[in-house]
């Protein structure tokens, strides 16, 4: 006996992706729905033929906005105007996101005033580029054995910034360090607009984005 050869397609696993996209007139198979009007007015509680008859009408689409209610809720829009304003949202809203960096300043417990006022220029440059600071005191032989010269070093800072920044994470003793996070009263976003904005002012030219990311990776290292 001579059997069939076999294909060699790959069957399709069963079912296909998931779509996040909500169901639009008639791929909504429900008997009834509650509709809402283009512009919020609830309609009430109708039968998906009305509701599409509606939708035809109005030159709109039917749309499923909670499909767990019962019965599911529609609305009547123009699907096509609301996905591409919704598009444009989320690009503009993905191009303003800020992500907040964490500097970090190392300093020793008997840093020197000269020392000092420069470390404290570094804080302060980046609370006001809206970046977070953490604060590191590094002790080291007999030094150990006396935490408050650098916690009393850590509240001097604190209170030398306050204009700027907050204590965001008190000083902690971590093995040989003792570490505090400083925190910027303004947002990432914040800085960078008044940064432009004064760019601006003073005429200078846009920062270009490549020489923007450059000066970022070599602000992110730690200052010792």
């Amino acid at each position: 006996m001579v059997f069939p050869a076999r294909s060699s397609t790959k069957r399709k696993p069963f079912g296909g992706p998931i779509s996040t996209e909500p169901r639009i007139n008639d791929r909504i198979r429900v008997p009834e729905v509650r509709l809402v009007g283009p512009n919020g007015e609830q309609v009430g509680i109708v039968s998906i033929g009305d509701a599409l008859k509606l939708a035809q009408e109005s030159d709109l689409d039917l749309v499923e906005v909670a499909a767990t209610a019962r019965p599911p809720v529609c609305k009547l829009m123009d699907y096509g105007k609301f996905k591409y304003e919704s598009a444009m949202k989320a690009r503009e809203a993905r191009r303003n996101q800020a992500h907040t960096i964490i500097k970090e300043i190392k300093l020793r417990p008997k840093i020197d005033p000269h020392d000092y006022e420069t470390k404290k220029g570094h804080v302060v440059r980046f609370l006001k580029a809206g970046d977070k600071v953490k604060v590191t005191i590094m002790f080291r032989g007999r030094e150990q054995s006396r935490p408050e010269l650098g916690f009393r070093l850590l509240q001097r800072l604190a209170e030398d910034v306050t204009e700027l920044g907050f204590v965001e994470s008190q000083p902690k003793q971590d093995g040989r360090n003792m570490i505090m996070v400083i925190g910027p009263h303004k947002k990432k976003a914040e800085a960078k607009a008044e940064r432009a904005a004064a760019r601006a002012q003073r005429g200078d030219a846009p920062v270009d984005p490549a020489d923007e990311a450059v000066e970022q990776a070599e602000a992110s290292a730690s200052v010792e």
